[in-house]
């Protein structure tokens, strides 16, 4: 069959890869140099799967034209980014509507796969404005660093169409994966849109659980690691995600949570508005914390989200370092994947050694080991080594 993937970042890439050792698959993308990159076998994105893929891989190409994309697929999937506008509290499908336009006037047969995360009621509003089109959407569940991986091995597979064409999306999805058996659930778009807001906003709540733990902890003088620990034991709960953190961030949590949020109008709701604030007064907590320990300058090391990924968008880090620069703090970076030199109007220095010998007190999301030499300039509130 031929697919074609409109949009390669993780969820476009690591789709494209899945599909790629059995189909020919085509990405599109408006970003010449991707293109380039990808045409070079040379992953635009930090997953190390995807650039082992991407090697010797005879089935696929990228894209700017939409015509050698679009033309005879048998199956697109649209994984265009939908960023949250905080003007109008919801999501920006501009870009998905924009290409189901395009499919629209070509009339296209295609069976088009929405990928992207979307708002509640979304796929069947685009029902109504194509008809033609045979629109299914099915949400993805992937960490960043490892999005292809969790494509290979997935958790369950989410088909929001219960027709003869949603059964084969759920077929081709399954036979792609390598994990033996492969929970594959079928119900409408908007129950299965539903499911990607729930999934997100219970892993923020959970983010948000065990950093307010931690926070009473350090606030009281105990251990947060032994309760943790202890907590996690009840089966029920779970010894996993329940490393504090300065906050959930990355591209999909902060703006999910606020999604369903804004998907809550008229519903009654205490729980899903107090996660967002919680996030918002850890990364208070966190920088009064460094704010006590009297600094000039303050260090952050990397602002990427978490290990094993590239992106910066909305780390949790970044809100830490705004509210100090709001008090006066000076503040350097150092992100290796930064070729500017300042960020925020901060300066990033490339130079570690540099860095640690002009910081105060170095800030890190998570500790690594080129930190231990200078481990009591170090805060951060990593318990377990693990993101």
């Amino acid at each position: 069959m031929k697919f074609c993937v409109v949009g390669t970042g993780y969820v476009g890439l690591s789709n494209a890869m899945l599909f790629s050792k059995q189909h020919k698959v085509i990405a599109l993308d408006i970003d010449q140099q991707k293109v380039e990159k990808l045409n070079q076998n040379i992953s635009p994105i930090q997953d190390q799967l995807i650039q082992e893929y991407l090697l010797n891989n005879p089935n696929f190409q990228a894209t700017l034209d939409k015509h050698t994309a679009y033309v005879d697929a048998d199956v697109i999937i649209i994984a265009t980014p939908t960023n949250y506008n905080e003007d109008t509290n919801y999501f920006d499908t501009g870009s998905i509507e924009v290409v189901l336009d395009e499919l629209n006037r070509l009339d296209s047969k295609s069976i088009i796969v929405i990928k992207s995360t979307i708002p509640v009621g979304f796929t069947e509003r685009m029902k109504s404005n194509f008809p033609k089109l045979k629109i299914i959407f099915s949400p993805e569940f992937l960490r960043e660093g490892k999005a292809l991986y969790d494509n290979l091995y997935p958790s369950r597979i989410v088909i929001g169409d219960t027709s003869e064409n949603g059964r084969l999306i759920g077929q081709l999805f399954s036979e792609a994966c390598l994990k033996p058996k492969v929970d594959v659930l079928y119900m409408d778009a908007t129950e299965a849109e539903a499911v990607k807001l729930f999934s997100n906003t219970y892993l923020a709540m959970r983010v948000a659980y065990f950093n307010e733990l931690d926070t009473y902890c350090a606030t009281r003088g105990l251990n947060s690691k032994n309760i943790i620990q202890a907590v996690g034991l009840d089966p029920r709960i779970g010894a996993h995600y329940n490393n504090p953190s300065f906050g959930y961030g990355g591209y999909c949590l902060p703006k999910d949570t606020k999604q369903l949020l804004a998907n809550y109008k008229d519903v009654p709701q205490n729980l899903i508005e107090a996660i967002i604030h919680s996030n918002t007064t850890r990364k208070d907590f966190i920088a009064d914390q460094i704010l006590l320990k009297k600094p000039q300058v303050v260090g952050i090391y990397r602002l990427v989200m978490k290990q094993g990924s590239d992106n910066f968008r909305q780390s949790a880090i970044q809100g830490v370092m705004k509210r100090l620069k709001a008090k006066g703090i000076e503040i350097v970076v150092y992100e290796p994947g930064l070729k500017e030199s300042t960020f925020f109007n901060s300066r990033v220095l490339s130079d570690f050694n540099e860095f640690k010998r002009v910081s105060d007190v170095i800030i890190a999301n998570r500790m690594v080991r080129e930190l231990e030499d200078i481990i009591d300039n170090v805060y951060t509130r990593d318990l377990f080594g693990d993101n």
